[in-house]
Protein backbone atom coordinates (compact mmCIF):
# COMPACT_ATOMS: atom_id res chain seq x y z
CA UNK A 1 0.00 0.00 0.00
CA UNK A 2 1.36 3.36 -1.00
CA UNK A 3 1.21 6.26 1.31
CA UNK A 4 0.00 9.44 -0.36
CA UNK A 5 2.77 12.00 -0.82
CA UNK A 6 5.60 9.49 -0.64
CA UNK A 7 6.85 10.44 -4.06
CA UNK A 8 7.00 14.10 -3.02
CA UNK A 9 8.97 13.33 0.16
CA UNK A 10 11.53 11.33 -1.79
CA UNK A 11 12.11 14.25 -4.09
CA UNK A 12 12.51 16.62 -1.13
CA UNK A 13 14.99 14.29 0.51
CA UNK A 14 16.99 14.17 -2.73
CA UNK A 15 17.09 17.94 -2.91
CA UNK A 16 18.13 18.19 0.75
CA UNK A 17 20.85 15.64 0.28
CA UNK A 18 22.12 17.48 -2.77
CA UNK A 19 22.22 20.77 -0.81
CA UNK A 20 24.27 19.24 1.99
CA UNK A 21 26.73 17.91 -0.49
CA UNK A 22 27.13 21.41 -1.98
CA UNK A 23 27.95 22.96 1.42
CA UNK A 24 30.74 20.45 1.92
CA UNK A 25 32.17 20.87 -1.54
CA UNK A 26 35.94 20.61 -1.81
CA UNK A 27 36.06 23.37 -4.46
CA UNK A 28 38.99 25.54 -3.16
CA UNK A 29 37.49 28.73 -4.56
CA UNK A 30 34.20 28.38 -2.70
CA UNK A 31 33.99 31.19 -0.12
CA UNK A 32 32.63 28.85 2.53
CA UNK A 33 35.18 26.13 1.99
CA UNK A 34 36.24 24.45 5.19
CA UNK A 35 39.88 25.01 6.06
CA UNK A 36 42.66 24.68 6.32
CA UNK A 37 43.06 23.11 2.92
CA UNK A 38 45.67 20.37 3.06
CA UNK A 39 48.81 20.90 1.04
CA UNK A 40 48.52 24.71 0.86
CA UNK A 41 51.65 26.55 1.98
CA UNK A 42 51.67 30.37 2.39
CA UNK A 43 55.02 32.12 2.94
CA UNK A 44 55.64 35.05 5.25
CA UNK A 45 55.69 38.52 3.67
CA UNK A 46 58.85 40.61 4.11
CA UNK A 47 58.73 44.06 5.72
CA UNK A 48 60.37 46.72 3.53
CA UNK A 49 59.72 50.19 4.91
CA UNK A 50 59.92 51.62 7.45
CA UNK A 51 62.61 49.48 9.03
CA UNK A 52 65.27 50.60 11.53
CA UNK A 53 64.67 54.27 10.75
CA UNK A 54 63.61 57.53 12.38
CA UNK A 55 60.55 59.38 11.12
CA UNK A 56 59.98 63.08 11.94
CA UNK A 57 56.64 63.72 13.55
CA UNK A 58 55.64 66.07 10.73
CA UNK A 59 56.19 63.36 8.08
CA UNK A 60 53.19 61.32 9.12
CA UNK A 61 50.98 59.31 8.82
CA UNK A 62 53.42 56.47 8.25
CA UNK A 63 53.10 54.21 5.19
CA UNK A 64 53.90 50.52 5.72
CA UNK A 65 55.19 48.51 2.75
CA UNK A 66 55.76 44.76 2.59
CA UNK A 67 56.92 42.37 -0.08
CA UNK A 68 54.04 40.07 -1.04
CA UNK A 69 53.85 36.50 0.21
CA UNK A 70 53.56 33.48 -2.05
CA UNK A 71 51.05 30.60 -1.87
CA UNK A 72 50.94 27.09 -3.27
CA UNK A 73 47.13 27.27 -3.25
CA UNK A 74 44.76 28.87 -5.73
CA UNK A 75 42.81 31.08 -3.35
CA UNK A 76 43.66 34.81 -3.48
CA UNK A 77 45.64 36.22 -0.57
CA UNK A 78 44.84 39.16 1.65
CA UNK A 79 47.02 40.71 4.33
CA UNK A 80 46.88 41.54 8.02
CA UNK A 81 48.99 44.50 9.29
CA UNK A 82 49.76 45.17 12.96
CA UNK A 83 51.64 48.01 14.72
CA UNK A 84 52.60 47.83 18.40
CA UNK A 85 54.81 49.59 20.94
CA UNK A 86 56.54 46.38 22.04
CA UNK A 87 58.32 43.54 20.28
CA UNK A 88 55.86 40.97 21.59
CA UNK A 89 52.90 42.86 20.08
CA UNK A 90 51.00 42.81 23.36
CA UNK A 91 50.30 46.57 23.07
CA UNK A 92 48.90 47.03 19.60
CA UNK A 93 48.10 50.54 18.45
CA UNK A 94 46.87 49.62 14.96
CA UNK A 95 45.40 46.48 13.28
CA UNK A 96 44.03 46.19 9.73
CA UNK A 97 42.76 42.97 8.08
CA UNK A 98 41.74 42.07 4.53
CA UNK A 99 44.21 44.38 2.83
CA UNK A 100 44.23 43.70 -0.89
CA UNK A 101 47.66 42.87 -2.34
CA UNK A 102 49.37 45.65 -4.26
CA UNK A 103 50.85 45.48 -7.71
CA UNK A 104 54.48 44.83 -8.53
CA UNK A 105 54.90 42.27 -5.77
CA UNK A 106 54.46 44.82 -2.97
CA UNK A 107 51.60 45.89 -0.73
CA UNK A 108 51.41 49.31 0.94
CA UNK A 109 49.16 50.58 3.71
CA UNK A 110 49.05 54.19 4.92
CA UNK A 111 48.06 54.51 8.56
CA UNK A 112 44.92 56.59 9.06
CA UNK A 113 46.35 58.72 11.91
CA UNK A 114 49.63 60.06 13.25
CA UNK A 115 51.47 58.10 15.89
CA UNK A 116 52.63 59.71 19.11
CA UNK A 117 56.22 61.07 18.87
CA UNK A 118 59.23 60.21 21.03
CA UNK A 119 58.37 56.51 20.91
CA UNK A 120 59.56 53.34 19.18
CA UNK A 121 57.14 51.22 17.13
CA UNK A 122 57.20 47.69 15.69
CA UNK A 123 55.12 46.35 12.84
CA UNK A 124 54.52 43.07 11.03
CA UNK A 125 52.28 41.48 8.42
CA UNK A 126 50.99 38.06 7.38
CA UNK A 127 49.00 36.67 4.46
CA UNK A 128 45.83 34.57 4.59
CA UNK A 129 43.40 33.17 2.00
CA UNK A 130 40.32 32.61 4.15
CA UNK A 131 41.12 28.97 4.66
CA UNK A 132 44.86 28.99 5.32
CA UNK A 133 46.97 31.50 7.22
CA UNK A 134 50.66 32.14 6.68
CA UNK A 135 53.26 33.02 9.35
CA UNK A 136 54.01 36.55 10.50
CA UNK A 137 56.85 38.41 8.88
CA UNK A 138 59.93 39.37 10.88
CA UNK A 139 59.00 42.68 12.54
CA UNK A 140 60.17 46.05 11.31
CA UNK A 141 60.96 48.89 13.69
CA UNK A 142 60.93 52.68 13.52
CA UNK A 143 60.96 55.70 15.81
CA UNK A 144 58.74 58.75 15.58
CA UNK A 145 60.51 61.86 16.87
CA UNK A 146 60.19 65.60 17.02
CA UNK A 147 63.20 67.05 15.15
CA UNK A 148 65.43 69.65 16.81
CA UNK A 149 65.57 72.90 14.83
CA UNK A 150 68.13 75.56 15.81
CA UNK A 151 68.04 78.74 13.76
CA UNK A 152 71.02 81.05 13.09
CA UNK A 153 71.50 83.74 15.76
CA UNK A 154 70.96 87.35 14.56
CA UNK A 155 74.14 89.43 14.90
CA UNK A 156 73.96 92.73 16.80
CA UNK A 157 77.47 94.18 17.07
CA UNK A 158 79.95 94.92 15.67
CA UNK A 159 77.58 96.26 13.04
CA UNK A 160 78.06 95.75 9.31
CA UNK A 161 81.27 97.46 8.14
CA UNK A 162 81.65 99.21 11.49
CA UNK A 163 84.91 101.01 12.26
CA UNK A 164 85.63 100.38 15.91
CA UNK A 165 87.32 102.62 18.44
CA UNK A 166 89.12 99.63 19.90
CA UNK A 167 91.22 96.68 18.80
CA UNK A 168 89.50 94.39 21.30
CA UNK A 169 85.86 94.14 20.15
CA UNK A 170 82.84 92.94 22.08
CA UNK A 171 80.65 90.53 20.13
CA UNK A 172 76.90 90.70 20.77
CA UNK A 173 74.15 88.60 19.15
CA UNK A 174 70.54 87.68 19.84
CA UNK A 175 69.90 84.16 21.03
CA UNK A 176 68.94 81.62 18.38
CA UNK A 177 65.31 80.57 18.19
CA UNK A 178 64.75 76.84 18.40
CA UNK A 179 62.09 74.11 18.49
CA UNK A 180 61.87 70.48 19.51
CA UNK A 181 63.54 68.78 22.48
CA UNK A 182 66.59 71.07 22.48
CA UNK A 183 69.29 70.66 25.12
CA UNK A 184 71.55 73.32 26.64
CA UNK A 185 72.56 75.87 23.99
CA UNK A 186 76.10 77.15 23.47
CA UNK A 187 77.58 79.30 20.73
CA UNK A 188 80.80 79.21 18.73
CA UNK A 189 82.19 82.57 17.57
CA UNK A 190 84.77 82.71 14.78
CA UNK A 191 86.85 85.66 13.60
CA UNK A 192 89.01 85.53 10.47
CA UNK A 193 90.83 87.82 8.07
CA UNK A 194 88.58 86.82 5.13
CA UNK A 195 85.00 85.73 4.64
CA UNK A 196 86.26 82.25 3.70
CA UNK A 197 87.40 81.70 7.31
CA UNK A 198 90.42 79.72 6.18
CA UNK A 199 92.71 81.70 8.49
CA UNK A 200 90.88 81.98 11.80
CA UNK A 201 92.27 84.59 14.19
CA UNK A 202 89.95 83.57 17.00
CA UNK A 203 87.45 80.85 17.89
CA UNK A 204 85.59 80.75 21.20
CA UNK A 205 82.75 78.75 22.82
CA UNK A 206 80.25 80.84 24.80
CA UNK A 207 77.35 79.69 26.97
CA UNK A 208 73.97 81.20 26.18
CA UNK A 209 72.92 84.20 28.26
CA UNK A 210 69.43 85.60 28.81
CA UNK A 211 67.93 87.29 25.73
CA UNK A 212 71.26 88.25 24.16
CA UNK A 213 74.69 86.70 24.41
CA UNK A 214 77.87 88.78 24.45
CA UNK A 215 81.57 88.00 24.53
CA UNK A 216 84.62 90.25 24.93
CA UNK A 217 87.59 89.28 22.78
CA UNK A 218 90.33 88.11 25.15
CA UNK A 219 93.17 89.79 23.20
CA UNK A 220 93.76 92.75 20.91
CA UNK A 221 93.72 92.46 17.13
CA UNK A 222 95.98 94.53 14.87
CA UNK A 223 95.23 98.19 14.21
CA UNK A 224 93.13 99.13 11.16
CA UNK A 225 92.46 95.47 10.41
CA UNK A 226 89.38 94.40 8.44
CA UNK A 227 88.00 91.27 10.08
CA UNK A 228 85.05 88.97 9.55
CA UNK A 229 82.90 87.21 12.14
CA UNK A 230 80.00 84.81 12.38
CA UNK A 231 78.27 82.70 15.02
CA UNK A 232 76.30 79.50 15.26
CA UNK A 233 74.39 77.77 18.05
CA UNK A 234 74.51 74.12 19.02
CA UNK A 235 73.20 71.73 21.66
CA UNK A 236 74.61 68.33 22.67
CA UNK A 237 73.15 66.61 19.58
CA UNK A 238 72.55 69.24 16.90
CA UNK A 239 74.59 72.02 15.21
CA UNK A 240 72.61 74.99 14.00
CA UNK A 241 73.51 76.83 10.77
CA UNK A 242 76.00 79.70 10.71
CA UNK A 243 74.73 83.23 11.00
CA UNK A 244 75.35 85.83 8.35
CA UNK A 245 78.95 86.98 7.92
CA UNK A 246 79.75 90.53 8.97
CA UNK A 247 82.91 92.55 8.51
CA UNK A 248 84.30 95.29 10.72
CA UNK A 249 87.52 97.27 11.03
CA UNK A 250 89.54 97.67 14.18
CA UNK A 251 90.59 101.08 15.46
CA UNK A 252 93.37 102.89 13.62
CA UNK A 253 96.73 103.18 15.29
CA UNK A 254 96.92 106.32 17.45
CA UNK A 255 99.06 109.09 15.94
CA UNK A 256 101.79 110.49 18.19
CA UNK A 257 101.78 114.26 18.66
CA UNK A 258 104.40 116.12 16.59
CA UNK A 259 107.71 116.80 18.41
CA UNK A 260 108.08 120.18 20.06
CA UNK A 261 111.00 122.43 19.05
CA UNK A 262 113.95 123.07 21.37
CA UNK A 263 114.42 121.08 24.54
CA UNK A 264 117.30 118.98 25.72
CA UNK A 265 119.28 116.65 23.58
CA UNK A 266 119.94 119.12 20.79
CA UNK A 267 116.28 119.92 19.89
CA UNK A 268 114.68 119.66 16.49
CA UNK A 269 113.60 116.46 14.74
CA UNK A 270 115.44 113.28 15.54
CA UNK A 271 115.64 112.37 11.88
CA UNK A 272 113.54 111.33 8.90
CA UNK A 273 113.15 108.24 6.76
CA UNK A 274 114.33 109.91 3.59
CA UNK A 275 117.75 110.17 5.23
CA UNK A 276 118.15 106.40 4.79
CA UNK A 277 120.79 105.95 2.06
CA UNK A 278 119.12 102.92 0.47
CA UNK A 279 115.46 103.69 1.01
CA UNK A 280 114.99 100.00 1.80
CA UNK A 281 112.66 99.78 4.80
CA UNK A 282 113.54 96.13 5.26
CA UNK A 283 117.22 96.87 6.09
CA UNK A 284 117.41 99.28 8.94
CA UNK A 285 121.09 98.42 9.38
CA UNK A 286 121.80 100.78 6.48
CA UNK A 287 119.83 103.59 8.07
CA UNK A 288 120.86 103.75 11.71
CA UNK A 289 123.46 106.52 11.50
CA UNK A 290 121.62 108.76 9.07
CA UNK A 291 118.18 108.18 10.56
CA UNK A 292 119.11 109.01 14.12
CA UNK A 293 120.52 112.25 15.37
CA UNK A 294 124.20 111.51 16.12
CA UNK A 295 123.82 113.26 19.44
CA UNK A 296 121.70 110.33 20.68
CA UNK A 297 123.65 107.38 19.31
CA UNK A 298 125.76 107.22 22.43
CA UNK A 299 122.73 106.24 24.43
CA UNK A 300 121.95 102.59 25.08
CA UNK A 301 120.43 100.29 22.50
CA UNK A 302 117.04 100.52 24.14
CA UNK A 303 116.94 104.31 23.79
CA UNK A 304 118.01 104.14 20.16
CA UNK A 305 115.28 101.56 19.52
CA UNK A 306 112.67 103.86 21.01
CA UNK A 307 113.90 106.79 18.95
CA UNK A 308 113.82 104.91 15.67
CA UNK A 309 110.36 103.53 16.46
CA UNK A 310 109.20 107.09 17.06
CA UNK A 311 110.94 108.22 13.89
CA UNK A 312 109.06 105.61 11.84
CA UNK A 313 105.67 106.37 13.37
CA UNK A 314 104.46 107.82 10.08
CA UNK A 315 105.18 104.49 8.41
CA UNK A 316 102.90 102.70 10.88
CA UNK A 317 105.70 101.43 13.11
CA UNK A 318 105.07 100.71 16.75
CA UNK A 319 107.15 99.75 19.74
CA UNK A 320 106.88 96.34 21.40
CA UNK A 321 108.36 96.18 24.90
CA UNK A 322 109.09 92.69 26.16
CA UNK A 323 109.34 91.72 29.82
CA UNK A 324 107.41 94.81 30.79
CA UNK A 325 110.29 97.28 30.76
CA UNK A 326 113.71 98.34 29.63
CA UNK A 327 115.34 95.00 30.35
CA UNK A 328 118.38 93.79 28.51
CA UNK A 329 118.48 90.12 27.54
CA UNK A 330 121.53 88.20 26.39
CA UNK A 331 121.85 85.77 23.54
CA UNK A 332 125.05 84.30 22.08
CA UNK A 333 127.25 86.86 23.77
CA UNK A 334 125.29 89.89 22.57
CA UNK A 335 122.94 92.10 24.56
CA UNK A 336 119.56 92.85 23.08
CA UNK A 337 117.27 95.66 23.98
CA UNK A 338 113.99 94.30 25.31
CA UNK A 339 112.14 96.32 22.71
CA UNK A 340 111.31 95.63 19.09
CA UNK A 341 110.08 97.74 16.23
CA UNK A 342 106.86 96.51 14.69
CA UNK A 343 105.52 96.99 11.18
CA UNK A 344 101.80 96.32 10.61
CA UNK A 345 102.46 94.83 7.18
CA UNK A 346 103.54 91.33 8.11
CA UNK A 347 104.40 92.07 11.74
CA UNK A 348 108.15 91.87 11.07
CA UNK A 349 110.51 93.12 13.71
CA UNK A 350 114.19 94.14 13.70
CA UNK A 351 116.00 93.74 16.99
CA UNK A 352 118.50 96.45 17.90
CA UNK A 353 121.53 94.97 19.63
CA UNK A 354 124.75 96.34 21.05
CA UNK A 355 128.11 94.98 22.11
CA UNK A 356 128.34 95.33 25.92
CA UNK A 357 131.93 96.60 25.87
CA UNK A 358 131.31 99.51 23.54
CA UNK A 359 127.57 100.06 23.83
CA UNK A 360 127.61 100.96 20.17
CA UNK A 361 124.27 100.36 18.52
CA UNK A 362 124.09 98.03 15.53
CA UNK A 363 121.24 96.22 13.83
CA UNK A 364 121.11 92.43 13.80
CA UNK A 365 119.01 90.98 10.99
CA UNK A 366 116.58 89.01 13.20
CA UNK A 367 113.34 89.00 11.27
CA UNK A 368 110.49 86.91 12.62
CA UNK A 369 106.72 86.86 12.59
CA UNK A 370 105.07 87.74 15.86
CA UNK A 371 101.48 88.71 16.47
CA UNK A 372 102.28 90.16 19.88
CA UNK A 373 100.85 93.47 21.02
CA UNK A 374 102.70 96.76 20.72
CA UNK A 375 102.18 100.37 21.65
CA UNK A 376 102.39 103.35 19.32
CA UNK A 377 105.79 104.98 18.94
CA UNK A 378 106.12 108.07 21.08
CA UNK A 379 108.65 110.85 21.29
CA UNK A 380 111.21 109.47 23.76
CA UNK A 381 112.71 112.85 24.62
Amino acid sequence: MKIPGTRFLSAFALIAATGCAAEKSSNPLTPTVAGPIPGVDISAPKVLTPAATKIPVDQQPVTLMAENASSSGVRPLKYLFEVATDTGFANKVFVREDVTPGEGGRTSLRLPDRLAPERSYYWRARAQDGANTGPYSAPGAFDVFTPIVINPPPLVSPAINAVLSTVRPKFVFSNATRSGPVGAINYVIEVADSDFFTNKLGQWIVSEQAGQTSFDAPADFAFSKVLFWHVRAFDPTTNGPWSEIRSFQTAPQPVAPPPSGGGGGGGGPVGNWEACPTGDKGKLSDCVVSAVNPAHTVEGAFEVTKRIAWLLRGEGAGLLIKNGGENIVSWKGLSFAAARICYPDGHIYKVLSDVPTTNGPSWQDNDFVDRGLYVPAIDPR
